[in-house]
């Protein structure tokens, strides 16, 4: 896979929570960690990464691509400002964050500057975030499927997005699931509950390992060193299909992130 499987997310970790959260993480063994410029921590991510003293070739650095930052004449220096904050010279994964609002910057715009910023060296990879089928053939029309390296959307157990999953699948796109754990709502579920009883597992552990399970990749975050370590496990676990099959059953459609006046029309 061109995306690690497993990996940190960042998203609503600030100041010296989210300096913590890496660099426990980076202690217990992660090397991948997605963050991105709405999130406001690309610097303090940056610290937590150079104080590691891990070497750059291992780890798999990722951030995506604000909405104001579309414009090719403007995203490209918009990268390389993450770069200065991340302090490294080029990131692994770069990903457009959200499709522009009511279309304002053409998907072919924005994905020609990123492939730009490809091939300039500043990213090894490219992709998109939040895209629908509709977004990710404009995506493809622009760039090329094989220039796409993964849509990074919801998926958890309640919200399985299959129609989205197969069209990236088809197309050789990896699919990286954020909020897997649905906020925790899922870890509650007696469905999971017991799955994990009875594999001697944590609710995360199952939920995780059913995502990668599925091919996905995942970026649970956590500020508690307990919790980073416990999610860590789940690449260690192994689900039957029979368990595979019942966390299928739990789909639902339901959705936790959809902002007003930036998210698509869903599938």
């Amino acid at each position: 896979m061109s995306v690690p499987a497993f990996g940190l997310g960042t998203f609503r970790l600030q100041g010296q929570v989210v300096i913590d959260s890496v660099s426990t993480a980076l202690e217990l063994g992660y090397r991948a960690i997605d963050t991105a410029q709405i999130y406001e921590n690309e610097a303090e991510v940056g610290q937590a990464i150079a104080a590691s003293g891990i070497a750059r070739n291992e780890l798999f650095i990722t951030s995506k691509i604000w909405i104001a930052n579309f414009a090719k004449d403007r995203l490209i220096d918009s990268l390389k400002e993450s770069l200065e904050k991340l302090q490294t010279d080029y990131l692994d994964l770069t990903l457009i964050h959200w499709p522009s609002p009511e279309d304002q910057v053409p998907v072919a715009e924005f994905m020609g500057a990123l492939l730009e910023a490809k091939r300039l060296g500043l990213t090894r990879q490219i992709g998109v975030s939040n895209f629908t089928i509709d977004l990710m053939k404009q995506a493809i029309a622009a760039v090329g499927a094989e220039n796409i390296a993964t849509n990074q959307i919801e998926l958890h157990p309640y919200l399985q997005n299959r129609k989205v999953v197969e069209f990236a699948q088809s197309q050789g796109i990896q699919i990286t699931s954020y909020m897997t754990l649905a906020y925790g709502e899922v870890l509650k579920d007696p469905l999971i509950v017991q799955i994990a009883e009875r594999l001697q597992a944590t609710p995360a552990q199952v939920t995780l390992a059913w995502a990668m399970q599925s091919g996905y990749a995942v970026i649970p975050s956590s500020t508690k060193r307990a919790n980073l370590q416990g999610n860590l496990g789940a690449t260690a676990l192994t689900l039957s299909e029979a368990d595979m099959a019942l966390i299928a059953t739990l789909d639902r459609g339901h959705r936790l992130t959809s902002p007003k006046g930036i998210a698509p029309q869903w599938d």
